[in-house]
């Protein structure tokens, strides 16, 4: 039971990744409104961020990348973090909305939840490591 909740979790963080990604090419505009006016060429680092949500929600679909991909999603949530705390600065309001000053800010450690889960479903589970250790016995060369 708790491998299906894994793997549910795992795909339900890969589906959130994948379409917050593609929203970052579909709609940048607010993305591009978030990001300190610090950083250069905020267009472009959207467009990598988005890049790069899609990669992570992909890979993690990917037994073979899974791994990489868990780590790659906490960096990048570590990367976009001063964006999300620039929001809660400035008050940026999404498109459309009109959103309590406190929920940027209760936001904000969603950040620290997002890498917890990142890692959790990144890590192999005990029956991952199993089939991997067995693989690693059948490659490794008779002595």
């Amino acid at each position: 039971m708790r491998i299906v909740r894994k793997e549910i979790s795992r795909y339900v963080l890969a589906v959130l990744m994948i379409a917050v990604g593609i929203a970052h090419f579909v709609a940048p505009e607010g993305f591009v409104k978030i990001v300190p006016a610090w950083l250069p060429s905020a267009l472009v680092l959207v467009y990598v961020s988005g890049f790069f949500e899609i990669a992570g929600g992909v890979g993690l679909l990917v037994p073979a990348t899974r791994r990489a991909a868990s780590f790659g999603l906490i960096a990048l949530y570590v990367a976009v973090f001063p964006a999300n705390v620039n929001m809660a600065l400035h008050q940026i309001q999404p498109r459309g909305m009109t959103l309590s000053p406190l929920l940027f800010w209760a936001r904000l450690p969603l950040q620290a939840a997002l890498i917890w889960w990142a890692w959790k479903v990144g890590k192999p589970s005990w029956r991952e490591k199993e089939r991997l250790a067995a693989n690693a016995d059948e490659a490794a060369p008779a002595r």
